[in-house]
């Protein structure tokens, strides 16, 4: 088991579904765990109480959207107040719009581009001078399975092509940072087990499970894996798009 004791863990997106799940596999690792949330104070608030049942050494619930430079400002320095710097950050937030390209409307083709891709950008890059003048950091953003293999949908389109943007910015940064101490790697699930609608032909008859999602963040979050970097890894079960 991954030690992460005192380690302080945000988990963007972390009052439901994974990024619950992932803020509690931290807690079960007695890290302090900032439990960060957008309008879902109660539900938060939930999750708080039972990281501290799970043994996390510290936590707190923190509002903003991530979409907003100011607030995320505001998110980071709330957290550094109540916890410490931030050594893992994990940008779980995105959301997704099922809808065919030419049939969205404008705010919400922005507000997924924005919450899959913006909030990646503005939550790392205030993590990171912190980071660099520690010299260690851990990033790890939370992609999905077909940018890596190409798939081109026109319903959801701005989903997939965020996640894209998602993945070269991990490898990018990863190779900016090389230097500093700090790594930066992704994880790619495909369908997760609290997705609202299951494709008849998933991989291995199942979706991926919250723990199949945590165990490779767990391992690039783990202090010794220094020079893991600028990785993707698909959780997927070894699907494959039938259009690709």
């Amino acid at each position: 088991m991954n030690d992460l004791t005192d380690r302080t863990v945000l988990v963007t997106g972390s009052a439901r579904g994974l990024g619950r799940a992932l803020a509690l596999s931290m807690a079960e690792r007695e890290a302090a765990v900032a439990v960060h949330y957008h309008t879902s104070a109660e539900t938060a608030t939930g999750v708080a109480e039972t990281a501290r049942d799970s043994g996390a050494s510290a936590v707190t619930t923190v509002q903003a959207d991530v979409t907003d430079p100011e607030s995320v400002d505001g998110l980071f320095a709330t957290v550094e107040d109540e916890l410490g710097p931030v050594d893992s950050l994990i940008n779980n937030v995105g959301d997704f719009a099922p809808v065919h390209w030419d049939e969205m409307e404008f705010g919400t083709w922005q507000r997924v581009m924005d919450t899959n891709l913006t909030a990646t950008y503005l939550c790392a890059k205030r993590a990171l001078p912190s980071m660099r003048e520690r010299e260690f950091g851990r990033i790890v953003n939370v992609g999905y399975a077909s940018a890596e293999k190409g798939l081109v949908d026109p319903v959801n389109f701005p989903y997939f092509a965020a996640k894209a943007g998602v993945i070269m910015f991990t490898r990018m940064l990863a190779a900016d940072t090389q230097d500093d101490g700090i790594t930066v790697n992704a994880v790619s699930p495909y369908v997760v087990e609290n997705s609202d609608e299951f494709p008849d032909d998933l991989p291995r008859d199942r979706p991926a499970s919250f723990e199949d999602v945590a165990r490779p963040v767990l391992f690039f979050l783990d202090p010794e894996n220094e020079y893991v970097s600028g990785e993707n890894v698909e959780v997927d079960g070894g699907w494959l798009p039938e259009d690709v």
